[in-house]
């Protein structure tokens, strides 16, 4: 008797799930670049990109909270990250005026 052939196990998860975060990452930082260079060097504005970016960490937060993995700590930075680039924000528009 020969055992089955696994095609998907914890590791495959895993692997995919690591593969999502990269390609989210090379995404969200790629549309962020995007976003600074046409507003330095061109003085577009790139709300619509911006947009993006921020849905899709909206849409990640969401579907954490459905489903129970939010926690204390995860809470307090996001929070403390929004903090940071409000007052990062403010310096920024000091500077260029």
């Amino acid at each position: 008797m020969t055992d089955p052939v696994v095609e998907r196990d914890e590791r495959t998860t895993a692997v995919e799930n690591a593969g999502y975060r990269w390609s989210y990452l090379a995404l969200s930082f790629g549309l962020l670049a995007i976003i600074a260079l046409r507003s330095f060097s061109a003085g577009q504005q790139s709300w619509d990109l911006l947009a993006l970016v921020v849905l899709g960490g909206i849409v990640n937060a969401g579907y954490q909270g459905v489903h129970r993995v939010v926690y204390r700590r995860w809470i307090v930075l996001a929070v403390v990250t929004m903090i940071a680039a409000a007052v990062l924000a403010v310096i920024m528009v000091m500077f260029r005026h």
